[in-house]
């Protein structure tokens, strides 16, 4: 049984005995530690998709199921030199997909982790690859320009994105609503 005594509650039979605003402090800190666990997660979760999904996209590249590799983007556009063209340039370019993909699971925490959809993921994919292969082409001169890339390529990348965006969209989703749903 347990008994308040002042500020003092003694627990039920193990001899415990806890300071009230020690016990709220104690909640407060443990909101506070889901919170910014949450968001380590979520950064976490980027940088294994961009790892992950970049691998698969060099994997696809290499069975010519598209025209272009991920070290098009990162590296060939602004490198020229031979190690690029290599599987150190595939390595290097995969691992800067994963740091790039931190921001887009930054953004994506930021705008839309409480729409908890599997189709917000594959909206957020498919506004990706019109931002990479769109908008940012001019900037990335080893890629050709998205008319004159074969189908293949643009149905292989739409997909690429489109799970991409899910994997990321989702992963971040699903935690933060489970978060909220633990914490109630």
């Amino acid at each position: 049984m347990d008994r308040m005594i002042g500020f003092y509650v003694i627990g039920n039979n193990t001899g415990e005995v806890i300071h009230v605003s020690e016990n709220k402090q104690l909640e407060q800190n443990k909101h506070s530690e889901n919170t910014m666990s949450l968001l380590g997660r979520s950064l976490l979760t980027g940088f294994i998709g961009g790892v992950f999904w970049g691998g698969i996209a060099v994997f696809l590249y290499y069975f010519n199921f598209t025209e272009v590799s991920p070290k098009s983007f990162v590296l060939r556009s602004w490198l020229r030199t031979e190690w690029t063209d290599r599987w150190l340039g595939d390595l290097v370019s995969v691992f800067l997909v994963g740091l790039l993909s931190i921001i887009t699971a930054l953004i994506y925490y930021g705008l839309f982790k409480k729409i908890n959809s599997m189709w917000m993921g594959v909206l957020y994919g498919i506004i990706l690859w019109g931002i990479v292969f769109y908008l940012l082409q001019p900037i990335f001169t080893n890629v050709p320009n998205l008319f004159e890339q074969k189908a293949n390529t643009i149905v292989t990348n739409i997909c690429l994105f489109i799970l991409y965006g899910t994997f990321i969209g989702y992963s971040i989703s699903y935690d933060y609503h489970d978060t909220e749903v633990q914490q109630t």
